[in-house]
């Protein structure tokens, strides 16, 4: 019998956790993964960047979390020596019509509590990136760069060191709540507790259907592809565009990671596989899922023109250069090749919204992690202490 089983042991499972077992040593916590690894999907898959908060609706939990995650991170990070840099970045505004959008940006980001950030005109621009384009950027200094999957393995570590268990290679089938306690049935047997914590990223609608089968949100894969840059001193931190504010993703951008290697990317292509990293990966229940979901057809219907230009730039390497040309001119198809690539779990509502917010679903005895998409690596100790908060209330 245990305290709480945690589902899914990505970053914000794992933080979970690690905010459980601080909060109470005596807990009595497992944590049950599906895969034969930690961190082996959305965790490892994606940029490595520590967001700052900037871009997020002030009050919102993405806002909240990624604020107060930030600095929780960096402080676990010099604890456990695990290297970061505050690298900063650019966005940048390459025409007229993007000014507007990119001083709400710098509004938002001031409303969030950045402080350092700066509306810079071209000249500047050069002086911090010289081969970026640009009329207008905000530069951002608390931006940064780590590896999430060292960030993971820690948290792995200090839960062992609490006394905290881990199943691998265990995959939740379903989960009975009874009076006192719930049962985790999976593949390698049923495990008891009295709570769960559901985190189970890709999977996560499917995990909260088993206790809560009127759920109103599906959720719809976005595959994110990078290129590497052979040129690595074309940019020196990070550069990016000034999103589109009607689509949830910050558009193809120019990340160096923390191992010194400069990408190029990712940008969001409809994936027929949940876990699906080629172009070419098909899943007949995950694509079913996604065809008979209505609030899918809103928004094809709303994104099309996008959805079909994010399809293109997939299958074509012009068209991805053609991308990347606007934010640095000098980029040319010589100096790609090909990269990673990540599933973003997006949650789609029944009436066609793509979930802007992380979204907590509680039912009786359990907690759904029903959308954490980015910045929730870098909030993953904020997310994982209102979890944990939320359980032990009721423990």
């Amino acid at each position: 019998m245990h305290d709480i089983i945690i589902i899914g042991a990505g970053i914000v499972g794992l933080a979970t956790g690690l905010k459980l077992l601080e909060t109470n040593p005596k807990l009595r916590i497992l944590l049950i993964e599906k895969e034969a690894r930690i961190a082996a999907h959305q965790t490892g898959n994606n940029s490595g960047v520590i967001h700052s908060g900037i871009y997020y609706k002030p009050g919102s939990l993405k806002a909240l979390n990624c604020r107060r995650g930030y600095q929780m991170l960096l402080e676990f990070c010099e604890e456990r020596n695990i290297e970061y840099k505050l690298t900063g970045k650019i966005i940048t505004a390459v025409s007229k019509d993007q000014i507007p959008l990119l001083e709400n940006i710098y509004n938002r980001g001031i409303e969030n509590g950045l402080t350092g950030l700066k509306i810079i005109g071209p000249d500047e621009i050069k002086k911090i990136e010289p081969n970026a384009a640009g009329i207008k950027a905000i530069y951002v200094p608390q931006t940064g760069i780590v590896d999430f999957k060292k960030v993971a393995a820690a948290y792995l570590e200090r839960i062992l060191e609490l006394d905290g268990k881990i199943e691998l290679k265990a995959s939740v089938k379903d989960i009975k709540i009874k009076t006192d306690n719930c049962e985790v049935i999976t593949d390698k047997g049923t495990f008891v507790s009295k709570w769960v914590a559901s985190c189970a990223g890709l999977h996560s609608d499917r995990i909260a259907k088993m206790t809560h089968p009127n759920l109103d949100i599906r959720i719809i894969p976005f595959r994110g592809e990078y290129y590497k840059v052979k040129n690595q001193s074309v940019v020196n931190g990070l550069v990016y565009p000034v999103p589109n504010p009607a689509f949830p993703f910050l558009g193809v951008h120019f990340t160096r990671m923390i191992g010194g290697e400069l990408e190029a990317g990712p940008n969001a292509v409809l994936s027929f596989k949940r876990e699906g990293y080629s172009k070419f990966d098909f899943n007949l229940k995950d694509s079913f899922d996604i065809f008979s979901w209505p609030g899918f057809y809103k928004v094809a219907f709303k994104y099309w023109k996008v959805g079909l230009g994010e399809f293109y730039r997939s299958f074509s390497k012009r068209a991805f250069v053609k991308e990347l040309k606007r934010l640095m001119p000098s980029i040319e198809e010589d100096d790609l090749i090909p990269g990673g690539a990540g599933v973003r779990a997006q949650a789609c509502s029944r009436n066609g919204g793509l979930l802007d917010d992380f979204y907590i679903l509680e039912d009786e005895r359990v907690v759904h992690v029903c959308n954490a998409p980015s910045p929730a690596a870098t909030a993953s100790l904020a997310i994982g202490e209102q979890i944990s908060k939320t359980v032990l209330n009721k423990l």
